[in-house]
């Protein structure tokens, strides 16, 4: 899970954190899944000169130093690919945002690539030979891509937000 931190949730987090297994990736008080990955909201990166929110940011920076790269499991995947996804459009479409131009070009190929095989008439399952079943290995496709770029755009996010 992945979760974006604001204000007073931030100090909330860390301290289950602190008080919990040192060694694992909390749990959501509401949900209960394991947060992999803490993302500081704009907000609070912007109050860097604050003593009290750097502590905090480096505090983030250790968690996700330590948990940040753990993803359990296509479920987990899953669960986090919206997120992910939107947060992406968002930066690739904001100018103000540096993402990596070879990320850029690796998420454009794979969007490029997955959609020519989709339009493609040329099939692993023909739809025609198998009717809507033949669907399946599009959509498969489909699925592929949009996790390969999601895993793609959390290691910038581990990046940029474990002070590496």
């Amino acid at each position: 899970m992945v979760l974006v931190l604001d204000g007073p949730r931030t100090n909330c987090i860390l301290q289950v954190w602190n008080h919990g297994p040192a060694l694992q990736p909390c749990k959501c008080p509401l949900c209960r899944r394991q947060i992999t990955l803490l993302i500081p909201s704009e907000a609070s990166s912007r109050q860097r000169h604050n003593a009290e929110v750097l502590e905090i940011l480096q505090r983030v920076e250790t968690y996700n130093r330590l948990f940040g790269q753990h993803s359990n499991g296509l479920v987990q995947r899953m669960q986090d690919l919206p997120f992910l996804l939107r947060r992406l459009l968002r930066d690739m479409m904001d100018p103000q945002r540096s993402l990596p131009l070879v990320i850029k070009a690796r998420v454009c190929l794979a969007v490029m690539l997955s959609a020519i095989y989709v339009l493609s008439p040329v099939d692993i399952i023909p739809e025609g030979v198998v009717g809507i079943i033949g669907l399946l290995d599009d959509l498969l496709i489909s699925v592929i891509c949009f996790l390969h770029i999601a895993a793609l755009y959390r290691s910038v996010l581990v990046n940029r937000h474990s002070g590496s």
